[in-house]
């Protein structure tokens, strides 16, 4: 990257000291002005003006019982949740939900895919093209007392982690939410410490350590699942959730490493999965170290005491049921038909969780439990294909979608 930036630094130079030579008397013959670039369209920016149109009937699509059993399982969880929240795609009203919500505790699990057949209609939104990853819920060594070998922080949300607007923002430029930052020592609103910061003992000493882990990578990639578990020598499991976040930007390291020419099938290069990232790290500590810290983003945790990984809707993500998605084009509590590349993700799912990577239309993260199965299906999961949205009956045509 540096070689080419260098490169495209010059050549501005070099036209930016550039004239045009005119004979001696004459006139110099005015420059036509270029006609404006049109500006690219906006991307839309939920389900609803990016537009659905109908997809096949729902009992046509051969939903296998299994499957559509614990996805009916995962939306009764969701129904409490569904029935109270605003739709951010734009697609759906909570009162849309309720008699599919009120048939579904009732209804027998081994007949549900005529449950989802009964309540729903498909749709796709946008194009329908699939990318899918996977995720999962690490287990990392971890004690609850600072000891030898255990020194690494897991830290609670800081009290000084506030929303605020910087004193230079324009009040007609305050919508939405505003920022996550701190107030200095001078009173003025600045960014939270980032990840390198935190790691140089931004926030020791200040009480906010929940538990103590025993190795950095470990819990950088912990981090990015967003919950996991901890596991003392004596046995003792604690399991941690995600209670917030630093407000600085998130950086997928994978993507710097495939920039950087260090992942790929070449001579010298990493397999391109979390378990490659991972070998290149343990491999190259230092670089590995300032690869990270290019993450600038830091996750803090809470201790779960029921049930769990909880999701963005405050229930538990289930393995092969649940997927995260971007609620602006997925209506949280959903269920999600996927036709993929990769066997093991095909089928029924609920979106009952986001991500900080997963944007956009069709864009989904499955779930695959805890274990080293799961770590081997979700570090390598990179799947494309189709999604269909199911929907409550009625939803299409108040859309006015074909």
């Amino acid at each position: 990257m540096g070689g080419r930036r260098f490169a495209s630094l010059a050549a501005l130079v070099l036209l930016g000291g550039c004239v045009r030579l005119v004979p001696p008397g004459e006139a110099p013959r005015p420059t036509p002005t270029p006609s404006p670039a049109p500006s690219p369209a906006p991307t839309p920016s939920t389900a609803a003006l990016l537009g659905v149109r109908a997809g096949p009937p729902v009992e046509s699509l051969a939903l296998r019982p299994a499957d559509a059993a614990a996805a009916l399982a995962s939306f009764v969880e969701s129904c409490p949740r569904l029935l109270r929240r605003t739709d951010a795609s734009g697609l759906t009203r909570a009162d849309d939900w309720r008699p599919a919500c009120d048939g579904a505790s009732a209804w027998p699990r081994t007949d549900a895919a005529r449950f989802f057949a009964s309540y729903f209609e498909s749709a796709v939104v946008g194009d329908g093209a699939a990318f899918v990853t996977g995720y999962y819920e690490p287990e990392i060594a971890g004690v609850r007392q600072r000891r030898p070998g255990f020194d690494v922080p897991v830290y609670g949300l800081p009290p000084d982690l506030v929303r605020d607007w910087p004193a230079e923002t324009p009040p007609e430029q305050r919508t939405g939410r505003a920022p996550l930052g701190r107030h200095d020592e001078n009173g003025r609103f600045v960014p939270y410490y980032d990840r390198t910061e935190i790691e140089n003992g931004a926030l020791a000493g200040r009480g906010l350590e929940i538990a103590w882990a025993a190795d950095p990578v470990e819990l950088f990639f912990l981090q990015i699942q967003g919950s996991g578990r901890l596991r003392s020598p004596e046995g003792e499991v604690i399991r941690i959730g995600y209670a917030g976040q630093n407000g600085r930007d998130y950086v997928g390291i994978g993507g710097l490493m495939r920039e950087r020419g260090l992942l790929g099938d070449g001579p010298g290069q990493y397999p391109g999965s979390m378990q490659g990232i991972m070998q290149y790290i343990r491999e190259h500590p230092a670089e590995g170290r300032a690869l990270m810290r290019e993450n600038l983003s830091w996750v803090f945790f809470r201790e779960l005491l029921g049930d769990g990984p909880l999701g963005a809707l405050e229930v538990p993500v289930r393995r092969e049921s649940s997927v995260a998605a971007d609620p602006a084009f997925v209506p949280l509590g959903a269920p999600v038909l996927l036709t993929l590349d990769r066997a093991e993700a095909n089928g029924l799912w609920i979106a009952q969780d986001t991500g900080g990577a997963i944007k956009g239309a069709n864009r989904f993260d499955s779930f695959w439990g805890a274990g080293e199965a799961a770590r081997t299906i979700a570090g390598g999961m990179s799947a494309r294909g189709q999604a269909l949205l199911l929907l409550p009956k009625g939803t299409l045509a108040r859309l006015g979608a074909r």
